[in-house]
């Protein structure tokens, strides 16, 4: 079946929404994502507030489809990843080129949750695609011998942020220890935390992603 021609007028609206999330994203760059102001993101298009709803019906819609975005884009580099069979090695440079990338992009979705915005369903569903994408990974080259059983137990019981992955309890741990790791290095980097401290950041994520990649 052929592809439905688009409108002109549906283009013209295509384009105003990528220039509003563009202005938006350096909003969010030079002020945080608290500081987001559609009526502002108007004005330098040079329109006005109400105009510019018909596009955008609220901060929290805008902010939702920016946090779409930066979770779809991690989502295809994981699964990129995931398929050329990279490795938990791979998954994790992965991760760090895409953050580098844009910072911005990164916090959104990682650092400190955004006053009063609650995010549909829709945006836990993506978060969950990305987490199973590193247990798929994570499956392959499960460690013989978990870290804390006692701790490996609880994730049996408290399993939900994986979705309906069939991972087992110990990939489940390793997994989780992948994603608090490799976040705690980039989260410290992006934000600027080892300037001055005399060593390489990207020496340091990749000597955790060694021994995450070993099993310790």
């Amino acid at each position: 079946m052929a592809a439905e021609a688009v409108t002109p007028r549906e283009r013209y609206r295509s384009q105003v929404r990528a220039d509003i999330k563009a202005r938006a994203w350096a909003q969010i760059a030079k002020s945080g994502a608290s500081g987001l102001s559609l009526n502002a993101i108007a004005k330098e298009l040079g329109m006005s507030g109400p105009a510019l709803y018909r596009y955008f019906g609220s901060r929290d819609e805008l902010i939702t489809e920016l946090i779409r975005d930066a979770y779809r884009g991690l989502a295809d580099t994981f699964r990129t990843a995931a398929d050329a069979r990279a490795g938990v090695e791979g998954l994790a440079r992965a991760l760090r080129r895409w953050a580098l990338d844009d910072p911005q992009r990164y916090f959104l979705v990682y650092g400190t949750p955004v006053p009063g915005y609650h995010a549909p369903d829709d945006i836990t569903a993506m978060a969950q695609e990305i987490m199973g994408a590193l247990l798929d990974v994570c499956a392959t080259a499960e460690p013989e011998a978990p870290a804390s059983a006692g701790f490996t137990a609880h994730l049996a019981q408290h399993r939900e942020w994986a979705g309906d992955h069939p991972a087992s309890p110990d990939v489940l741990r390793r997994a989780l220890a992948f994603w608090t790791r490799m976040h705690g290095v980039l989260s410290l980097e992006l934000a600027g935390q080892f300037t001055g401290m005399g060593f390489d950041p990207e020496r340091l994520f990749d000597a955790e992603v060694t021994e995450l990649a070993s099993g310790r």
